[in-house]
């Protein structure tokens, strides 16, 4: 499975905002990771186009989670940044070809199909089995019970964006 780095991007950012007491502008978000402001833009975009982030507008204006972050996941993080299609998709490959299997006799998927299909969704349900909350707690197991005070601190302070 290959996710974009708008994933990547996306998780760090809702995990941030955890911390943040205002919104935070896309900009200072950018400079937090030191990624580029137009392509973490349209990834919060995207969040914002999903109900996982609400844009605010005005002078302290900036992006804001619209859920606790125990109810956002982090497949609902991939698939408002990458879609919810499959990563597998069956071309029916089995009836083509000097052997091809007519496709009346193709009505169910086959055995790779299957499989494919099986790992899709245990990879979903794992993905769905975790919260911004838990990223969160892991952040904190990860860099100590300090680091959220610290991004707010940097989030609060008066940098230029």
């Amino acid at each position: 499975m290959k996710m974009s780095g708008g994933v990547e991007w996306s998780l760090h950012c809702c995990v941030v905002l955890t911390a943040a007491e205002h919104p935070v502008p896309a900009a200072r978000l950018a400079e937090l990771h030191d990624v580029s402001p137009s392509y973490l833009a349209k990834q919060l975009q995207a969040l914002s186009r999903a109900g996982l982030v609400q844009s605010v507008q005005g002078h302290a204006g900036g992006y804001a989670l619209t859920r606790a972050p125990e109810q956002i996941t982090v497949l609902d993080v991939v698939q408002a940044v990458d879609g919810v299609a499959s990563a597998f998709v069956c071309t029916e490959i089995r009836q083509r070809g000097p052997l091809a299997t007519p496709a009346e006799a193709c009505s169910a998927p086959c055995a790779i199909s299957r499989a494919m299909a099986a790992a899709d969704e245990a990879w979903r349900a794992a993905l769905r089995g975790v919260t911004i909350a838990d990223l969160a707690r892991g952040v904190t197991g990860d860099y100590g019970p300090g680091v959220f005070a610290g991004i707010r601190e940097w989030l609060g302070s008066d940098r230029p964006i």
